[in-house]
């Protein structure tokens, strides 16, 4: 358990950090914080020196304590060079090595420092990535969003940022509450060519695996429903395998039990990503059904562990390495004055043929 003066210290940093309390606001006198924490006054105390001691705070004596402005300015003069923060969901899994080296060659070419940090897609360990790259200073952010398809309860982080005027980017999805500039795959279309390819092929019976915690699974969701509506094909709920981030663990068990009870319906599946893809094919393995004889399956992304599987899964492109680029191209054109930069990027999916598709006579 951590020290109360650690408690207290932490969340006043975050109040500050988040803009609950501004640079030049007294902060509460240490007998209301003694109140609100029940600790003693040697507690409090330690928590303010703390705090006085990284920049946060500056004591007045026969006044008060005050936020300081401190903490905003110190990394730029230590490094003397210009910092870009990228906070990812993960960091070594899937697309996003890709992502993060494509960032990074571009900071790279203009002498911009890279700050990395991962949240795991839990709001929590974003919070704290948010609050370290404000205390940091970083003079521009890349993010992917954390569960982008629910309310975050860290928007007023990146508030703080847009007040501080440092500018930010989200890759991969969006705040719909927020107004931000971002990059995107086309997720909707990326979703709804995976399904027209399967009904081109002459499935009709097709489900799809979705991830519905972030916006990519939403809009994934969104092209299969029109893919399906375009072709006069009925949308099926008992066709649908949902999972989040809490369930993924689980997903290979909930699949084994979803392809069995649709063993004799479904001929086809649109899957979230190619790491599910391939988790289907695994479990169809298990249950000894024939990928694509018994059913067909396409993923999304073209991701590495596609390209390296072995089996060649028909999947879709995703910008990956470019996307990354154009993120931190975006970002130092910015910072160096740059106008009339586009808000919203789409890049465009493209089918790529694999062998996890057969066509049905």
């Amino acid at each position: 358990m951590k020290p109360k003066y650690q408690m207290i210290l932490e969340e006043i940093k975050s109040d500050i950090l988040s803009g609950v309390y501004s640079v030049g606001e007294q902060i509460p006198t240490e007998l209301a914080l003694q109140d609100k924490y029940k600790v003693s006054r040697q507690t409090v105390r330690k928590a303010i020196l703390e705090l006085a001691n990284e920049g946060f705070l500056r004591s007045e004596k026969g006044s008060g304590t005050y936020v300081s402005h401190q903490y905003r300015t110190r990394s730029a003069g230590t490094t003397g060079k210009r910092t870009i923060g990228v906070i990812t969901t993960y960091i070594s899994d899937y697309i996003f090595p890709s992502i993060i080296r494509g960032i990074e060659g571009r900071l790279n070419e203009d002498s911009y420092s890279l700050l990395l940090a991962s949240t795991n897609n839990d709001v929590e360990q974003e919070k704290k990535a948010l609050e370290m790259m404000l205390s940091f200073g970083v003079d521009g952010l890349i993010i992917e969003p954390t569960k982008s398809n629910f309310y975050n309860p860290n928007i007023a982080y990146y508030l703080a940022f847009k007040e501080q005027e440092v500018p930010l980017i989200m890759i991969n999805a969006y705040y719909e509450e927020l107004d931000v500039p971002f990059m995107c795959l086309d997720d909707v279309q990326s979703s709804y060519l995976a399904t027209r390819e399967l009904i081109a092929k002459g499935h009709t019976q097709i489900g799809i695996i979705a991830k519905m915690d972030d916006l990519q699974g939403k809009y994934r969701m969104k092209g299969y429903i029109k893919a399906l509506g375009e072709a006069k094909l009925r949308f099926d709920p008992a066709q649908v395998l949902s999972f989040d981030t809490e369930t993924k663990p689980d997903l290979s068990s909930r699949l084994r039990t979803f392809l069995t009870e649709h063993r004799e319906q479904l001929t086809a599946i649109v899957c979230y990503n190619d790491e599910v893809g391939l988790e289907v094919i695994q479990v169809c393995r298990q249950l000894e059904l024939s990928v694509p004889q018994d059913l067909s399956v396409i993923g999304q992304d073209n991701s590495y562990i596609a390209k390296n599987a072995n089996i060649r899964l028909t999947t879709l492109t995703h910008p990956q390495e470019q996307m990354g680029r154009d993120a931190a191209d975006w970002i130092i054109k910015k910072l160096q004055g740059k106008r009339d930069l586009k808000n919203n990027t789409y890049y465009q999916p493209v089918l790529i043929e694999g062998e996890t598709v057969q066509e049905l006579n």
